[in-house]
């Protein structure tokens, strides 16, 4: 698994809220993290608002307390997110989702589950290996077969250990 800084460009393919990536990116680069991603999800009256941080050392949980603090008063500052939310800081851990190309690419030869917004060839998953990463598209083969998949039709994808 090779994980490292590169340039962050995350158009949005999981649904993340762009203002909020924005915002906290510098915050957490500067404590020496890179924001992997974040989550916003619906959990009845409140919301869950996850944001993943990853380390080339790995991330523990005096890395996701310190980040929650931070990312605690910004949030409070700003008030992005309209009602009540409840933070989580996380490691992406093995499995972790995938919220870029960029990210696609770091992990090519990998195994990847990718859901998708619409059928391709019948399918609304697709489970194989990471074949290649194009500026726009990612290709995944997945029983023998090749499919290349836009990065718009990407609903969500995570990566798929061992």
């Amino acid at each position: 698994m090779k994980v490292g800084r590169v340039p962050i460009f995350f158009r949005s393919m999981y649904r993340q809220n762009q203002t909020i990536v924005n915002m906290l990116e510098p915050v957490i680069s500067a404590m020496g993290y890179e924001l992997w991603g974040i989550e916003q999800v619906p959990d009845g009256r409140d919301s869950l608002l996850r944001i993943y941080i990853d380390h080339s050392e790995g991330i523990d949980l005096e890395d996701c307390t310190r980040v929650s603090r931070q990312v605690v008063g910004v949030l409070d500052v700003e008030d992005p997110i309209s009602g009540s939310y409840r933070l989580e800081v996380s490691s992406p851990g093995l499995d972790r989702p995938l919220f870029s190309l960029a990210q696609f690419s770091r992990f090519e030869g990998e195994r990847a589950q990718v859901h998708l917004r619409e059928k391709l060839e019948e399918r609304r998953q697709l489970k194989g290996e990471i074949a290649q990463v194009a500026e726009d598209a990612v290709t995944i083969i997945c029983e023998g077969k090749q499919f290349t998949v836009s990065e718009k039709m990407i609903d969500k994808a995570r990566l798929l250990p061992f």
